[in-house]
């Protein structure tokens, strides 16, 4: 933890404390590198589908419900833990949510269309639950000019957790392909192998994090809201952020280029197969070179955004981030799509810490977990929005993944223009004045 001094830390943070809130990232990462990417998607097309011509909507029908979810229960989640001073004991169940329904996902059999659909659903939606919460621990650990370094910090980390539960799951197929085990007994165990590594890291991160009591207004409202439904709370915790107006910008910059950050997650693998031509294996390798560009994107950019600004690291991502669509579009390569793949890489990162880090400071303190939990619904939404333009996309032009790609490049685009009016200072400023007023 030399990483960084203590002084980036918040008065009465230990660096320990910092390192178990990174170790949820490395605990998590797995779960969207083997279930979402690497295997469990292929693996739900080909034979869970049976690789029917409605498979890959199938397959991303589901993971729009399991968004829709996050999207409906977030601000309320989000609400009642500040209110309750209850973020850990939610991240605690939300862990063990995920690491159970992950585990189920080993004992989906070809066929096992409706138990597969299920569990992605619960798995995703106790996955997002968790990203949120850990996400509002963040203002909380490191000081305002610290957060893009320790961020950063966190992403990276999480990318070797990925690597890790892909590495383990990788040398598990190698070997039982050897043998001439079929998907459907090898991909069970990775399946297995990402539950425990996710259960094992996340027990770090609920031993060293520590939950504090909750700040001002919230503290004093602490039961009002609680029952309330999930869209009048929705409403209730978008009106308290529009007198936000830059953290609302940042808002509408999350729903576009994380939509087509969602497109690179749920369809890389696919992409790389049937439009390139790699094998299954080889789409392994690759996605693992890929979290290896992702953790060195997020190290990197996480320190250099806190000396350029979080608002121009992020917008070199998105500039990144469409140039690497308009490469995948147009070469019809192994290679060329190798170099795609790590530019994807440095940008998933990048983009990740510092949009977290942005609204960490934007967001008053009394509601930290409230306004993550509108971050969350922000991502959601663009998880629903990304993947289903582009399947819609290739329905209306027979099939033309390079055309679906390239409207990716233009949700980029689209962050990119929304992310402009965003004004760091005059939004710091805000939230601080709304929390000395309280």
């Amino acid at each position: 933890m030399a990483l960084f001094s203590s002084d980036a830390l918040n008065p009465g943070v230990q660096k320990r404390e910092v390192f178990g809130w990174a170790m949820y990232d490395f605990a998590n990462s797995g779960y969207t590198t083997v279930v979402l990417t690497a295997v469990f998607a292929a693996y739900f097309v080909g034979a869970v589908a049976g690789g029917a011509s409605w498979a890959t909507f199938a397959w991303t029908a589901s993971l729009a419900a399991s968004n829709a979810l996050v999207m409906l229960s977030i601000p309320v989640l989000g609400a009642w833990a500040d209110q309750h001073g209850a973020k850990k004991r939610l991240l605690m169940l939300s862990t063990l949510g995920c690491v159970l329904f992950t585990a189920g996902l080993g004992f989906v059999k070809p066929g096992a269309l409706a138990m597969a659909v299920i569990l992605i659903i619960l798995s995703n939606l106790c996955f997002s639950w968790g990203e949120s919460l850990i996400a509002a621990f963040l203002p909380e650990l490191a000081r305002p000019q610290a957060l893009g370094r320790v961020s950063g910090w966190g992403w990276s980390f999480g990318y070797l957790g990925g690597m890790l539960t892909l590495g383990l799951s990788l040398a598990y197929v190698l070997q039982a392909q050897a043998q001439g085990a079929p998907a459907s007994e090898f991909v069970p165990i990775t399946m297995w192998i990402t539950a425990a590594v996710f259960g094992a890291a996340a027990m770090v991160t609920l031993l060293l994090v520590h939950e504090r009591p909750p700040l001002g207004r919230a503290a004093q409202q602490r039961h009002r809201g609680s029952g309330l439904a999930s869209w009048h709370q929705l409403r209730q915790s978008l009106g308290r952020a529009t007198a936000f107006p830059d953290f609302m910008w940042l808002l509408g910059c999350a729903v576009a280029y994380q939509a087509g950050v969602a497109v690179t997650i749920a369809l890389a693998a696919i992409y790389a197969e049937q439009v390139i031509g790699f094998a299954p294996q080889e789409t392994m390798v690759l996605i693992f070179v890929l979290n290896i560009a992702a953790a060195a994107g997020a190290f990197v950019f996480g320190y250099g955004q806190d000396r350029i600004g979080h608002k121009l690291a992020l917008g070199l991502t998105l500039i990144g981030w469409t140039l690497t669509c308009v490469l995948a579009a147009v070469t019809t390569t192994k290679e060329g799509f190798w170099y795609a793949a790590a530019i994807a890489g440095v940008c998933m990162g990048a983009s990740q810490s510092a949009g977290r880090a942005m609204a960490g400071l934007l967001a008053p303190a009394s509601h930290l977990a409230e306004f993550y939990g509108l971050w969350t619904f922000a991502t959601r939404l663009a998880s629903i929005l990304g993947p289903l333009t582009y399947g819609l996309v290739t329905l209306v032009t027979g099939g033309n993944q390079r055309m679906a790609i390239l409207v990716t490049a233009v949700m980029f685009l689209l962050g990119l223009l929304l992310l402009y009016p965003v004004n760091l200072a005059r939004g710091q400023r805000k939230a601080q004045v709304f929390d000395g007023g309280q």
